[in-house]
């Protein structure tokens, strides 16, 4: 096992304990970004976006100011709402319509979250680097994501 899935495992118990039998949605949101802002290496955005009224509106965030509105099907954000399945971006600058919050960001990756089987919304993670996500990265934040709703994982 790689040293970046033991890290992964020991965010995800973090993040289990941080949240445990807190119900407030907005506090678990703001802080599991603030767990993975301040964990995961070469990050300069954690954001939480909430789909309502089928656009994405902006939750609890960590990192600079971030676009507050994203029409589904545009960015990366965008993208991840109409198709639902975790985005990839090694190089941000390759992706067509890419919305640039923060100048700095190069490489992106946006996970699906689910309540209940129901789209709810996207997690968010940018970095300043090039090729910063991979696979292990999708696995995990795809477990770590909807656990705000108080659901449990097996990492």
């Amino acid at each position: 096992m790689s040293n970046t899935e033991k890290n992964y495992q020991l965010l995800v118990q973090q993040a289990q304990a941080l949240l445990e039998g807190e119900e407030d949605l907005i506090a678990n949101m703001s802080n599991m970004v603030s767990l993975i802002f301040n964990s995961l290496r070469e990050i300069n955005g954690a954001t939480y976006y909430r789909f309502i009224n089928n656009e994405l509106i902006l939750g609890p965030f960590q990192g600079k100011p971030a676009c507050m509105h994203i029409a589904v099907g545009a960015g990366v954000c965008g993208t991840v709402a109409k198709i639902q399945e975790t985005v990839i971006v090694p190089n941000v600058h390759e992706f067509k319509g890419h919305i640039a919050c923060d100048a700095a960001s190069k490489s992106e990756i946006v996970v699906p979250v689910f309540n209940n089987n129901t789209f709810w919304g996207v997690l968010d993670l940018d970095s300043p680097e090039f090729n910063t996500f991979n696979e292990i990265d999708k696995k995990y934040l795809e477990q770590i994501a909807p656990l705000i709703f108080g659901a449990k994982t097996t990492a």
